[in-house]
């Protein structure tokens, strides 16, 4: 028994040095362009000439920083150099409201086809997770066509809307297979104790929707936040959103490239969406394994 035991330890160190040291090669891959960005925003433009892209900052400044928020030049046609501030304001502009009304009504929704069922709700549903498959190139013209004639071309308020469309598909699975598994009997006590249908969505499946809203809010907000081609598809100028500035940013620039201002703007880029993962990750994982990828 004792020789048994021996044998097995030695295993068992050897698979965990294994184990641990292929997470740490995976972990320096992920982690390694994060690092570069990071340092390489915090060297002036000498020392990234003189020095080495994984080299630390002999001494840090916030430089490139300040110059990609408030000075760098946005785009071949810009004569002001405002930085990419006001387009970082335009992308929540964009995304709040979005997130908001995407969620509110996949929540609508996935109530309506488990709770309301009608005639053809499983047609209904099935549409809905077909257009969640749907290339976004093919929607640009019809969406662009739209946009125009509700007048909406080139504003933030039409980026909301198709936004909202687009996602619509998606939110309305995850509260649908949320609602699934949701008990019948509470809203049927709700109707005969004369609740109706607002009343029994707002006080009793809204109220219990905690876990999928989390899900929802943070797989919109990263999405549309992150988005490119919707952004410069249908807006140009002063309403475009951060990661068509980002792009116009690199593009524009002539002579010297400054990486140092490059790497700065899209970790300012980034923060929101970091910020969004590392405040609510754990709650985007309960949120999934309470029922969003069931059914």
């Amino acid at each position: 028994m004792s020789s048994s035991v021996g044998s097995m330890r030695p295993r068992n160190i050897t698979s965990r040095i294994v184990i641990y040291g292929l997470l740490a090669i995976f972990a320096a891959m992920f982690l390694l362009p994060l690092f570069v960005m990071v340092v390489t925003s915090l060297k002036s433009l000498d020392e990234l000439r003189n020095g080495t892209m994984l080299a630390l900052p002999q001494e840090v400044t916030f430089e490139a920083w300040h110059k990609a928020w408030s000075e760098a030049r946005i785009g071949v046609g810009s004569v002001n150099g405002d930085g990419i501030r006001g387009f970082f304001w335009n992308s929540f502009r964009m995304v709040v409201p979005a997130v908001i009304i995407s969620t509110m009504l996949g929540a609508l929704n996935g109530y309506v086809l488990t709770k309301w069922r009608f005639a053809g709700h499983k047609l209904i549903f099935g549409l809905m997770l077909f257009a969640c498959f749907i290339p976004f190139q093919i929607v640009l013209i019809p969406m662009a066509r739209l946009l125009g004639i509700m007048g909406l071309a080139n504003s933030t308020a039409g980026l909301v809307l198709v936004h909202v469309v687009y996602g619509l598909g998606f939110t309305t699975l995850f509260f649908r297979n949320f609602y699934e598994a949701f008990p019948d009997e509470l809203v049927k006590a709700a109707q005969i104790d004369g609740a109706g249908f607002f009343q029994i969505f707002w006080r009793i499946l809204l109220p219990s929707s905690g876990p999928i809203i989390v899900v929802t809010v943070i797989y919109q907000f990263t999405n549309i936040w992150n988005d490119f081609l919707f952004g410069v598809s249908f807006s140009s100028g002063d309403q475009a959103p951060i990661t068509v500035a980002l792009n116009n940013l690199v593009n524009s620039s002539t002579g010297v490239k400054e990486y140092n201002v490059h790497m700065a703007a899209a970790m300012i880029a980034a923060l929101p969406t970091l910020l969004v993962y590392v405040v609510a990750g754990r709650y985007f994982v309960r949120g999934l394994m309470a029922g969003a990828v069931k059914g």
